[in-house]
């Protein structure tokens, strides 16, 4: 089933992308400068940073609850109207996150923080999909994944810089007023239909029959674990043995940020030409960096290119997002929003698998081998899927 077109008027598809990608771009900043924020948040709150860690999780827990239900939930609701919902719901609990008190209460509001991340991107890839041209989705779902994407460049250190400075409440804050401007522009400028999304909760929950919705997403949840597998110990990495110095860390992780802006366009216009090729070359891509990743952990200028390199080989999410919309039919909103929810479950896979190989005196650099290993797996997972559809799928791809 192709995605729907709305009807609108006088509706301007660069500057609803725009209001879109900022979206993305107020989420990219909390999920990413949380992490930098630890030591000051684990301070202020009077516990650990051991304990303070468990609120990164709360925020991925969030996701993975909030998406499916939200989806199911919101199945009749004109997009325009659950997108400025989702966006107020986000201000809302970052004012409470910047309010928070107490560990428990900050807790909470992370968890509801991380409720609409999955939905919001979900509905938002939909909308951005219906104002394309022919042949032109996989490009709008990189414009509005750009946000995000920026976000790792500008958005993740001047939060760091202004949690350092002023406070780290005050990057929460900003994060609320991001949303809030996202709101008002969606109302603006995003088109309004005439009707709901056309599906209802029984016809989104036919995504969880859909053998290639299931399959594509455990290609995300395991392949792109490897890609967490790298990124959560790179800092580590950088410090314990390549030597830099810690101030020179946030280079590294802007010219990651750079390289996946790149990654992410380059996957928008590959989405068009060749969807299944692009995702065996990305995920083959992401095998052989990962491979090089320990031999070249020592050295800071060729550890500079590799993270370039993993940054630009980052764009799977958008292949991935691309092919859930022609294959999950009527249930379009819960797949886009199962995706997201998909890529956390990564985050959290990832680290775990390279983490016991990194307590068993591995070094920070097994990450390295440990994601090639998980990527491999999804290229597997991805030929089963292409089988699959081939042996069963009626219809045209």
């Amino acid at each position: 089933m192709a995605v729907a077109t709305p009807t609108h008027t006088g509706s301007r598809p660069g500057i609803v992308l725009f209001a879109l990608a900022m979206g993305g771009f107020a989420i990219g900043t909390t999920e990413f400068a949380t992490m930098s924020l630890l030591p000051f948040m684990a301070e202020g709150l009077g516990i650990d940073e051991a304990t303070a860690s468990r609120l990164i999780s709360a925020y991925a827990l969030g996701v993975v609850v909030g998406a499916p239900l939200i989806a199911v939930a919101a199945a009749r609701i004109e997009r325009r109207l659950v997108l400025i919902g989702l966006m107020l719901m986000f201000c809302l609990t970052h004012i409470l996150s910047a309010l928070a008190a107490s560990y428990p209460t900050m807790l909470l509001a992370r968890f509801l923080s991380g409720m609409p991340h999955g939905a919001y991107f979900g509905v938002a890839a939909l909308m951005a999909a219906s104002l394309a041209g022919p042949g032109q989705r996989g490009r709008a779902v990189a414009k509005l994944m750009l946000g995000l994407t920026i976000a790792t460049v500008v958005g993740v250190p001047f939060a760091n810089v202004l949690g350092q400075t002023v406070g780290w409440r005050w990057a929460f804050a900003l994060v609320g007023v991001l949303s809030a401007a996202t709101a008002m522009m969606i109302l603006i400028f995003a088109p309004q239909t005439t009707e709901g999304s056309g599906s209802n909760a029984l016809q989104e929950l036919g995504a969880l029959k859909n053998r290639q919705v299931l399959l594509t997403l455990l290609t995300g949840a395991i392949g792109f674990g490897g890609f967490f597998a790298f990124y959560t110990y790179l800092a580590s990495t950088l410090i314990e043995v390549t030597k830099i110095s810690d101030g020179n860390i946030p280079i590294y992780l802007a010219i990651m940020g750079g390289g996946m802006t790149l990654g992410a366009l380059l996957a928008g216009w590959a989405a068009d030409r060749a969807l299944n090729l692009s995702v065996f070359v990305m995920l083959f891509a992401n095998i052989v960096l990962l491979m090089l990743y320990p031999v070249v952990a020592g050295h800071a200028y060729a550890l500079v290119a590799l993270v370039l390199a993993m940054g630009i080989a980052n764009g799977l999410p958008i292949l991935l997002q691309t092919r859930l919309m022609t294959v999950a039919g009527d249930a379009q909103s819960l797949a886009a929003a199962l995706h997201h929810a998909a890529f956390n479950a990564a985050n959290a896979l990832g680290p775990f698998v390279a983490s016991i190989y990194i307590a068993r005196g591995y070094g920070f650099p097994s990450s390295g081998y440990v994601g090639a290993a998980l990527t491999l797996a999804g290229v597997l997972l991805y030929a089963v899927t292409l089988w699959d559809q081939r042996r069963n799928w009626q219809g045209s791809y």
